[in-house]
């Protein structure tokens, strides 16, 4: 009779199997309790280890014994026979470690990406995933996810590209990846809602409208940017309609459609000053008329219209100059265009909030939620500290002074 047929029997197999486990558990084991075993089990057990009485229903086998035991009989370690016996040794002990140190890595990684660094209201975002366990698979797939929304923040404003379109484009050529329920599409859409500080949407219609202010399906007509004193070169209507504008002193508003049309932009002006609210761009037509400098407003956050128009003047050579409000959301829509052209800030400092917020008188408004600002690590203490927002319009002398020596 071989080893294999002494040892591989159906009595004995609750031995190897509870010792399979114990093994795999990667921490020291120097005995084990069986059971319940019937009497023919504590028959072939008491066989095994040479009992002279059978030991019970709830047996406990000293490793050391049964090892010295295995090897008169095939000169085998008791590790070696369940590893033939039942199959290879696992160590939990080891793998939980390492899945710690992967879901570690996975926090680090993804709380240190550029696209995450670049707007820092993501971070939010990031701590969130991990408390709810969003991402809560194996850290590998975990990453995956991650990545994948990534890609999909990285390329919004989406250009008004359907979703469907949009997902095939960035996730692997899945068109459903982003399509309502799947866990890639309420990442991003706990994202967006981090972004721009609105509640995690509930309903389809609400789901629909955060993709659309990403640029998601956005209508080529209504989705539009003012602009002023733009004297665009070329051919093509926007530029033909910037251009005439701009020589009556009026503003204009571009449609989407108007700039997909368009191709590239040539700009007399080197230099674009984009400000955050209307009522900017109305007080320098009041003022300079037909002699404003170029000027880009993102009426709050910036639709597909105008970050395409602002992309468009940066692969002309246009240098792009930012100005927003001084509060929670302005701090987000400016690290927003930002990350998303190649604007650089403008008067939007610390010190330039200190010197505007010197101004306001008692009862002002809150900044609301704050996040840092990537250009300036003082901004978000200085607002915390003062507690009071400066909209745009506060300073609108400051920047239209600056504005008059490129008139």
């Amino acid at each position: 009779m071989t080893w294999r047929t002494q040892l591989d029997r159906a009595e004995l197999r609750p031995l190897w199997q509870t010792l399979h486990h114990r093994l795999s558990s990667g921490r020291a084991v120097t005995r084990v309790r069986l059971g319940p075993l019937d009497e023919t089990g504590q028959a072939a057990l008491a066989d095994l280890l040479g009992l002279d009485r059978l030991p019970g229903e709830r047996p406990s086998v000293n490793l050391d014994r049964l090892d010295v035991v295995l090897r008169e009989v095939c000169e085998l370690s008791v590790r070696d026979v369940v590893t033939q016996l039942i199959g290879p040794l696992g160590n939990r002990a080891a793998d939980a470690v390492g899945a710690r140190e992967a879901r570690e890595a996975l926090w680090s990684w993804l709380g240190s990406h550029e696209v995450v660094t670049a707007q820092p209201a993501l971070i939010a975002w990031v701590e969130h995933l991990r408390a709810t366990g969003l991402l809560a698979s194996s850290p590998s797939a975990s990453r995956a996810c991650a990545a994948s929304a990534l890609r999909v923040l990285a390329a919004l404003p989406a250009d008004g590209e359907p979703l469907p379109v949009l997902a095939a484009r960035l996730v692997d050529g899945d068109a459903h990846a982003l399509d309502d329920g799947t866990r890639l599409s309420s990442c991003v859409l706990r994202a967006l809602s981090v972004l721009h500080d609105v509640p995690m949407p509930e309903s389809a219609e609400e789901r629909r409208a955060l993709w659309g202010r990403a640029g998601a399906s956005d209508d080529e007509l209504s989705s539009t940017v003012l602009v002023a004193g733009l004297p665009l070169r070329g051919d093509g209507l926007a530029a033909r309609i910037a251009r005439l504008c701009a020589q009556s002193g009026q503003a204009a508003s571009l449609t989407l459609a108007q700039l997909r049309a368009q191709g590239p932009l040539g700009l007399g002006a080197s230099r674009v000053y984009v400000v955050e609210n209307p009522s900017i761009l109305a007080l320098a037509l009041r003022r300079f008329g037909d002699r404003c400098p170029p000027m880009v407003c993102t009426s709050g956050w910036p639709n597909t219209a105008a970050i395409r128009l602002l992309r468009l003047l940066s692969a002309g050579g246009a240098e792009l100059r930012y100005h927003g409000d001084f509060d929670g959301e302005g701090i987000r829509i400016a690290a927003h265009v930002i990350a998303k052209t190649s604007a650089v800030p403008w008067r939007m400092t610390e010190q330039d909030y200190r010197n505007a917020a010197a101004q306001l008188r008692p009862g002002s408004p809150v900044p609301g939620r704050l996040t840092p600002a990537p250009w300036d690590p003082a901004l978000e203490a200085a607002l915390e500290e003062l507690n009071a927002a400066v909209m745009e319009e506060v300073v609108a002398d400051i920047l239209l002074d600056e504005l008059a020596l490129r008139a």
